[in-house]
């Protein structure tokens, strides 16, 4: 699972923070720019509830094979199109799958997991997706400066073929894993709602910090290309080499003493880190961001995970996943789209501090949530 995951962020984040620069140069606005990865989280949001029940009911593994197929021939449109709104069009296809194939590898990887030692899992399966991170930006840039964009592209589809091949050899969970318990009466107790209403409310934390994410995957390389800071993809690198660091003590330690006593401080840091973004303007405050962000959002995820699936049935883990995702991805791509937009009316610093701002709120609406959804 983490060599599929790593193969699955490798071949995205090639694209993500490369795509931006190809639409400005099919003659695309920075709007526009913003609009390939809000579009892509936004399909991704909105059919992650159902696709995650969907893997549910046909398998997480036939699931992963059939979304790597699909996002191979996206990555093939990307780079035979000459058109900056064709390439809006087929992310939104590759959106939809894309929920589909986080939602079912999360769930697949949550029944190998022991639930005494779920964050600590969570938390190296997710080194994998950082690690990724880390590698994938600075090598997407070199492959774009003596390649080309289709080189990148072409680097994608092989690396989704990879992904295919290795779902292809994974063993789907024991089937005690996927059955719900019966009743008292001793009757079977199907899943009668599609989507878990409870976890997408008290997920809706993750959108209010997710914004800021959004912001960052699409702009940081412009922001730093703006200020003359080098490389491009220094924030990227040093966010992911954070996370890296600290994402292993972090989980153990979430479940030792409590996910909301980790989870909650991660909150603030996230805000601090993205208001040293919107403020500073050199490499040093760069990196500060990156730190101070990375520490809070590498261990946020896989704690508020950890914590949200200790009351969902073994069966309705894709379905609970869907609903996170589709949190997450909601302010991913509204952080994307609306920062974008921010940027080209206002500047740097007033989109990044719009971002800051909504971090902040996550911490109260979180408290709030919780008492009253659990």
């Amino acid at each position: 699972m983490c060599g599929f995951t790593f193969t699955v962020f490798l071949s995205a984040f090639q694209l993500l923070p490369t795509a931006p620069f190809r639409i400005l140069e099919l003659g695309g606005t920075t709007f526009a720019s913003g609009l390939f990865l809000g579009f892509l989280t936004y399909a991704s949001a909105l059919s992650a509830p159902i696709t995650g029940a969907i893997a549910d009911r046909i398998g997480r593994r036939r699931t992963l094979i059939i979304a790597s197929a699909v996002i191979m021939l996206c990555a093939i449109g990307y780079g035979t199109t000459t058109s900056y709104r064709v390439m809006l069009a087929l992310v939104i296809v590759h959106g939809v799958f894309w929920s589909g194939l986080l939602s079912a590898s999360a769930a697949y990887l949550t029944s190998l997991l022991p639930e005494r030692r779920r964050a600590e899992g969570i938390s190296y399966w997710g080194l994998s997706s950082v690690a990724a991170i880390a590698v994938a930006p600075p090598v997407a840039f070199w492959i774009m400066q003596h390649g080309g964009w289709r080189w990148i592209c072409i680097s994608c589809g092989t690396l989704n073929v990879m992904m295919g091949g290795i779902a292809f050899y994974l063993e789907e969970p024991p089937a005690g894993d996927t059955q719900l318990p019966p009743l008292r009466d001793g009757t079977s107790a199907a899943p009668s709602r599609l989507i878990e209403w409870r976890v997408l409310a008290l997920s809706l934390t993750l959108f209010l910090y997710s914004f800021g994410y959004g912001a960052i995957t699409s702009f940081s390389a412009m922001h730093a290309d703006a200020i003359g800071v080098t490389p491009k993809s220094l924030y990227l690198t040093a966010l992911a080499i954070v996370i890296l660091l600290t994402r292993p003590l972090s989980g153990k330690l979430a479940d030792r003493i409590g996910y909301r006593r980790v989870f909650m401080p991660c909150l603030v840091l996230i805000a601090i880190g993205l208001a040293i973004l919107a403020t500073g303007s050199t490499r040093l405050s760069l990196v500060a961001s990156a730190a101070f962000f990375g520490v809070g959002f590498g261990t946020a995820y896989p704690v508020f995970v950890a914590y949200v699936m200790r009351d969902v049935n073994a069966a309705r883990r894709g379905a609970a996943f869907g609903a996170i995702l589709a949190a997450f991805d909601t302010g991913i791509g509204t952080g994307s789209t609306t920062v974008g937009w921010l940027i080209q009316r206002f500047g740097f610093p007033t989109a990044f501090g719009v971002a800051a701002a909504l971090s902040a709120i996550s911490l109260p609406y979180f408290i709030v949530a919780d008492r009253k959804l659990r």
